[in-house]
């Protein structure tokens, strides 16, 4: 049990640690254009991302993928900076009363991207199993503490979002459009440093 503390301590801080923040600024991409009335859409485009970093970490770990860490690290400021860029075409309707459509190719790329991201995760976690013979258990500890850090993310996210909406009257549209620019700024930096060609 300690050692399953352990790597869940480590994974909740590997992805709260401000020196990688470049994971934060997918989540907040991600959960830009919603509000907190869009709690069910949150739910899902978190579980979507967990879904696929959950599969290339594990995969990374037991050594059965093995990408080039260069690649992932250019990569993953690349995906960050295109669902900042998607987020500027969002329709985000002022009134709760309008139906949004269910945003199924939103969710692929999700997933899709959580892969990515995923093998970033592995890179770090890979450094700190060595030779285990707990390889799942410490796997799936740090997966835990990975996922209670990215849902302590949203909350801040959403709740400065509520602030920023509802009180001090900033609309949802602008404020997606505010965000989303700083997350593709900050990345198009990450993304020159990354340059590998």
């Amino acid at each position: 049990m300690t050692d399953f503390f352990l790597y869940f301590k480590l994974g909740y801080q590997h992805i709260t640690d401000l020196a990688g923040y470049d994971h934060m600024l997918f989540i907040v991409a991600l959960c830009a254009v919603y509000g907190l009335t869009d709690w069910k859409q949150i739910l899902w485009i978190v579980t979507f991302f967990t879904l696929g970093h959950s599969i290339t970490l594990a995969l990374s770990v037991l050594k059965i993928v093995n990408i080039d860490s260069n690649i992932i690290e250019f990569l993953i400021p690349c995906t960050i900076f295109i669902t900042s860029f998607n987020n500027f075409f969002e329709k985000t309707p002022e009134s709760i009363l309008v139906k949004k459509p269910k945003p199924y190719l939103k969710y692929f790329f999700t997933v899709f991207f959580g892969l990515i991201h995923g093998l970033g995760f592995s890179n770090y976690l890979k450094s700190l199993l060595g030779q285990s013979s707990n390889i799942v258990g410490e796997l799936f500890a740090f997966n835990m503490g990975l996922e209670m850090g990215q849902l302590i993310i949203v909350f801040i996210f959403m709740l400065l979002n509520y602030i920023f909406i509802n009180l001090l009257n900033i609309k949802k549209r602008e404020l997606n459009l505010i965000v989303s620019a700083m997350v593709a700024g900050i990345t198009i930096n990450l993304i020159i440093e990354k340059w590998i060609f």
